[in-house]
């Protein structure tokens, strides 16, 4: 992915310096908060990458520490996607859907934080926090998605940047928030089923970013598609229940299998258009 040396997002918040941090619109990398170790607490409905299941076997690393040239890199990454996301967005929002599209923040956070819906840790994985409007991500998550799931490379990385950036569309045009009301109503089975269409739409928006991508910026090189297409593979639901040696159930599904991930990724870039990504209209998934 070419990324270097383009525009970052003015929509970054930097919590990963201890001193007290900037929680406004706008704050730019290099602000400050920091926070101690939060016990892992999985944040609900909102979850982009539920990797609880990895958590007994002890796999996952912890955020925490000096702030490493690594982690510098990886930050302006997040930031150059995200402005990207938002410059398509904005233009998807005019064209198809006759509105303008007010973009997320996002929390760049090393360790830990809290958020408006729980805390948050590099073992919960990247979220979406509706009442904030905000995305939380701790960097070292990257790691652990490449080394603990097998799913490298900077587009695979774009690939979850984008996936919660999509749940922002979702909660902006109404969707996020008229599923989860049904889902409170609803048992178990009912809201599991009803959060798998919620997270296979945020990846068929992923693919509509990623084709518009590639055609407004000329930033995807070959094999990034497949990076993509391999990390939604990695954290599907029956993948990580079986990598965690845990029987494969179905009902207990709140993402999507690997297959599902893929297939409305690959959906959303062949197609290229919000009305294609209809999960909750689909007789199958």
């Amino acid at each position: 992915m070419k990324w270097r040396g383009r525009r970052g997002s003015g929509n970054i918040i930097d919590r990963r310096r201890s001193g007290g941090g900037r929680t406004g619109r706008g704050a730019a990398i290099g602000g400050a908060g920091g926070f101690g170790l939060l016990a892992v607490v999985v944040v609900g409905y909102f979850l982009g990458v539920d990797l609880t299941p990895l958590l007994n076997d002890g796999q996952m690393q912890q955020g925490g520490g000096e702030i490493t040239a690594a982690d510098e890199e990886a930050a302006q990454f997040v930031s150059v996607t995200l402005a990207d996301t938002e410059e398509i967005w904005a233009d998807i929002f005019e064209r198809e859907i006759g509105a303008t599209y007010d973009p997320a923040e996002l929390v760049l956070f090393k360790g830990a934080t809290q958020s408006a819906c729980g805390g948050a840790s590099a073992a919960t994985g990247p979220f979406y926090c509706p009442p904030e409007e905000r995305i939380f991500l701790d960097t070292a998550f990257f790691t652990t998605l490449e080394r603990q799931l097998g799913a490298g490379g900077d587009f695979a990385a774009a690939y979850v940047v984008a996936h919660e950036v999509a749940h922002h569309v979702q909660n902006e045009i109404g969707v996020l928030g008229e599923v989860n009301a049904v889902r409170q109503r609803s048992d178990e089975a009912t809201s599991n089923a009803l959060s798998v269409r919620i997270e296979l739409q945020a990846d068929c928006f992923s693919g509509i970013w990623a084709r518009r991508a590639e055609a407004r910026f000329g930033s995807l090189e070959p094999g990034d598609v497949e990076e993509a297409m391999n990390a939604a593979a990695q954290i599907g639901d029956d993948t990580l229940q079986r990598e965690a040696g845990r029987t494969v159930r179905p009902d207990s599904f709140t993402h999507g299998t690997s297959e599902q991930r893929q297939r409305w990724f690959a959906t959303g870039y062949e197609r290229g258009s919000v009305a294609a990504c209809d999960t909750f209209a689909a007789d199958r998934l």
